[in-house]
């Protein structure tokens, strides 16, 4: 670990060292054989391993891939193609019954260019993304590959699910909920995943189709992530979806604050909305230094970047506390549980999907305007 400022700002203090970082992790991460992405490298008793696979995953690793270049996705890939482990990524995905993964592996086989995406396309459609109850973050991810692959997707499908996804968001909190068309126990509570995906794939839509409600509904949203940026650049994890306020802060993850929340602003910003690049800015200086334990989760020694900093607390108690004192009331919360369970916990995994997010929010050429000091947005 790094347990300094003064020691990241020589290196990991740029985004071209955090692309770097992202490369090699992937490189640990793709398991050839099987051309399929493992779900994390995790740091345990006996050093780091790799646990399990994953196909959504793969898809938003395929994502941050499709911007690099022939050389460096020949090095992750160990030699292999995009389209070879698209096509697997494809046979594993429409055998799935969940939207997201069939979604965003649709996004992924247009990012890298696949010839034949008919299967996705019928699987998409049978599994309804415009009337069924289904997660917020997934459909976020068919009206991306909706938008952009306009020439197989049906007609007014963009359109329907981005009407959807506006009509979702709280009149006057500015939240999108963490369901579309359904009644969970905890409705009310909607993570910063959430606001991203949505925030993301409505400013794409706008860029491409000049829909002024859906740049309208991803700037407002937007400026309620910013308005509520944590002091030292914490990007929060649960929100009110009534009232817009944050219920509970940590855990603070790395992904967000290094490629989610950029990627998303990044798209407002190309569609015609605000500029955010000093939050997006404050956010990485977050993950360079975090004060909650006054070091940074990239890790040089490991060549990864951990997943969260978290309460030091039994079972995630405090946002369950949270979020049942404010469904009683939204004005409710539990005193003390800041002071009683105070951040400082590391989870000490890397997730491949965080690297090719890294890489998408960050491509060659964006990167390369990015001068260290927040400036070239």
């Amino acid at each position: 670990m790094n347990n300094s400022a003064e020691s990241n700002v020589g290196v990991e203090k740029t985004i071209a060292a955090l692309r770097g970082l992202a490369i090699r992790g992937l490189v640990r991460m793709y398991v050839p054989e099987e051309r399929r992405f493992v779900f994390c490298l995790r740091k345990g008793a006996n050093g780091v391993a790799p646990e399990g696979r994953s196909r959504r995953y793969a898809a938003m690793t395929l994502v941050g891939l499709a911007g690099e270049s022939a050389e460096t996705v020949s090095q992750v890939l160990h030699g292999h193609s995009l389209h070879d482990v698209c096509g697997q990524l494809i046979e594993d995905a429409v055998k799935g019954d969940n939207i997201g993964d069939v979604g965003v592996a649709t996004w992924a086989a247009k990012a890298v260019g696949y010839p034949d995406r008919s299967k996705l396309w019928r699987r998409l459609l049978e599994l309804k993304p415009v009337e069924g109850v289904h997660p917020t973050v997934e459909v976020s991810w068919c009206l991306v590959a909706a938008t952009l692959d306009s020439e197989n997707a049906p007609a007014d499908l963009a359109r329907q699910i981005a009407a959807r996804l506006v009509a979702a968001q709280g009149a006057t909190s500015n939240i999108f909920p963490h369901v579309l068309g359904g009644g969970a126990s905890r409705s009310h509570v909607s993570c910063f995943a959430d606001m991203v995906y949505p925030i993301h794939s409505l400013s794409n839509y706008a860029r491409v189709t000049g829909d002024k409600a859906a740049l309208a509904a991803a700037a407002r949203g937007a400026k309620h992530i910013c308005d509520a940026l944590g002091p030292d650049g914490q990007w929060w994890w649960h929100y009110d979806y009534r009232t817009g306020r944050v219920l509970e802060g940590y855990p603070v993850y790395a992904v967000h604050q290094d490629s989610m929340a950029p990627m998303c602003l990044f798209a407002l910003h190309e569609a015609g909305g605000p500029d955010y690049s000093a939050a997006i800015y404050k956010g990485l200086e977050w993950l360079w230094h975090s004060p909650e334990i006054n070091a940074s989760l990239i890790d040089t020694g490991a060549d990864l970047i951990w997943r969260k900093v978290a309460r030091r607390e039994p079972n995630k108690f405090s946002r369950y506390a949270q979020a049942a004192a404010s469904l009683l009331h939204p004005s409710l919360r539990v005193p003390g549980l800041g002071a009683l369970f105070r951040p400082g916990s590391i989870d000490f995994e890397d997730r491949p999907y965080h690297l090719g997010w890294v890489l998408y929010a960050f491509p060659p050429a964006r990167a390369a305007r990015w001068d260290g000091g927040g400036r070239g947005a």
